[in-house]
């Protein structure tokens, strides 16, 4: 989790590679509506994120059904979001990438391929609640290489 540019899916597809678990791309799940809306450089409200949230949540409760871990990247900016994604007794284990806002602007102007604008970065900073103390989740800095940043993560969950 975390916002655009924090590099989700650089570190889920590291973690897939590690794990051989189950990988979905969240931004794949969004409405058609969301993605012409980001892509038009509209930022995303609570109402346009609750179906995609639901199919996020969808998504993880099928991985739990089939008794496989399960990659999701997703912003999950707010305690309300991963509240959805915790729904019916699910537990996900967060991982909240996190890195300075000038190396996510950096990041942001150089992708290339992606429908989120950069200039939508500063709507999802404001809207950001990382995850607190009571949360299942952990806390990681994507300043490293991501090789190094997945190693973190690794070792990270192997003292879960």
């Amino acid at each position: 989790m975390g916002v655009s540019g924090c590099g989700k899916t650089t570190v889920a597809e590291g973690l897939r590679n590690e794990l051989g678990w189950p990988f979905q791309e969240g931004d794949a799940l969004h409405p058609s509506a969301n993605v012409q809306k980001m892509a038009a450089g509209i930022p995303l409200n609570d109402e346009d994120r609750w179906p995609w949230l639901e199919h996020c949540h969808a998504w993880l409760a099928q991985c739990e059904q089939n008794g496989t871990g399960g990659i999701l990247t997703c912003s999950a900016l707010k305690r309300s979001y991963r509240d959805v994604l915790r729904r019916e007794g699910l537990n996900p284990l967060f991982i909240y990438l996190h890195v300075d806002q000038a190396v996510l602007a950096q990041r942001l102007q150089t992708r290339t391929g992606h429908y989120m604008p950069a200039s939508l970065l500063p709507s999802q900073l404001q809207t950001l609640e990382p995850p607190a103390a009571d949360e299942h989740a952990i806390s990681v800095s994507v300043a490293t290489p991501p090789p190094q940043t997945i190693a973190e993560i690794l070792s990270k969950l192997k003292s879960l």
